[in-house]
């Protein structure tokens, strides 16, 4: 069976249905606020100017929608789990920002090609499961010589080795491509193709916590993934998956004073739209 009839046995819409339930379980805003560095870290690298047309694809509670909002861009954000818009909402309200939110599929854009000058998304769009689909949508709805520009964890790094223990636990929907396939250049180059020009930048995002611990049950209580996984088993497997997160945890650890620092290494892209 070709890569192509594969996709094709898949059933995305059931997946994603799964998925909305996934993020909106826990508290991902909590989570999103740990990180909002890599936002503007990648608002600034792209030098978006006032009045640049941005989309922030999987904004979810709306991290890079409010920092491109931040720099004077004209800034939709969109999301298919309401719960996350509606925190994303009260965010740029808090702020005094405006970002004009909607509830839309990555995989099927609601906007005419050529709509915005700039595409972003920061570990968002990477969990799409139809990824050559998202790549395309991403694409499409950016003007010729636009940027489409994407955060994603690498499979080699904390979080793609979270995610791959997560995976033992609570298996992910058969045939499904990793997500931290965004996070390669390989990868890119295979979703995005001769459509794009690319540049990449490595970054890394540090994860600091008091202990292994700390981290471990902030996870599990904020993060849909862990939540969810945790959830699904029995007190046995509870007390396995818990120990086996701290133990990655302290593995990954690069603190020697007692506390917990986690480097979360993430691929940062620029695409230019030919």
């Amino acid at each position: 069976m070709s890569a192509q009839e594969a996709l094709a046995t898949i059933d995305f819409e059931a997946i994603k249905g799964k998925q909305r339930t996934t993020w909106a379980s826990g508290d991902y805003a909590v989570v999103a606020s740990t990180i909002q560095y890599m936002s503007e870290l990648l608002c600034e690298s792209i030098d978006l100017h006032a009045g640049d047309r941005v989309l922030d694809v999987a904004t979810g509670s709306g991290n890079a929608a409010i920092a491109a909002a931040r720099r004077g861009a004209v800034v939709t954000g969109i999301d298919f789990t309401p719960g996350l818009l509606e925190q994303a909402a009260r965010r740029a309200e808090a702020e005094r920002v405006h970002i004009d939110l909607m509830e839309g599929d990555a995989e099927a854009l609601p906007f005419p090609d050529d709509a915005f000058d700039t595409m972003i998304s920061v570990v968002g769009v990477m969990f799409a499961p139809n990824q050559r689909q998202a790549a395309a949508e991403l694409i499409r709805v950016c003007r010729p010589g636009g940027l489409v520009a994407v955060a994603s964890w690498t499979p080699e790094g904390f979080v793609g080795a979270l995610l791959r223990l997560v995976g033992s636990f609570a298996a992910p929907p058969a045939g499904l491509t990793s997500p931290t396939r965004w996070g390669t250049r390989e990868g890119i180059t295979e979703l995005m193709g001769d459509r794009v020009d690319a540049s990449w930048l490595d970054r890394t995002h540090l994860f600091k916590f008091r202990s292994a611990q700390e981290l471990a049950e902030f996870f599990i209580a904020y993060y849909g993934p862990t939540e969810r996984a945790y959830a699904s088993l029995d007190e046995s497997g509870r007390r396995e998956f818990m120990k086996a997160f701290v133990a990655l945890a302290e593995q990954w650890n690069t603190a020697s004073d007692g506390t917990l620092v986690v480097p979360g290494a993430y691929l940062e892209v620029h695409a230019r739209v030919s």
